[in-house]
């Protein structure tokens, strides 16, 4: 739990997904997740989805280079294209860098 953050790339992707293909969609997030799990430079995601659609996904990188590579990744962006085309309504990216962070927990 008390992973430390400071210094990384936080790439936020806030969404609202369509209630076309969920079976497509699902297919897709596994084959991202188990391909972003052995990117270079990768430390960790984070994601949540309301019942309404609109969810947010924070994915955290050692640095800027390995973030631009992630989005660069010729699998990665075969599967954005499908993301506008079929899932989602909208989406909106935001790329920061993480000056301090905590975590806290009920034990």
């Amino acid at each position: 739990m008390g992973e430390e953050r400071n210094g990384q790339v936080a790439v936020l992707f806030v969404s609202k997904r369509t209630t076309d293909d969920d079976a497509g969609y699902a297919a897709a997030a596994d084959a991202m997740a188990a391909l972003v799990a052995v990117q270079p430079g990768y430390c960790g995601v984070e994601s949540q989805r309301g019942p309404d659609g609109v969810g947010i996904t924070i994915s955290y990188w050692a640095d800027e280079a390995s973030a631009l590579a992630w989005r660069d990744h010729p699998d990665h962006a075969a599967i954005r294209a499908q993301g506008r085309a079929r899932w989602y309504d909208w989406y909106e990216v935001v790329v920061t860098r993480v000056e301090r962070s905590y975590r806290w927990c009920r034990a």
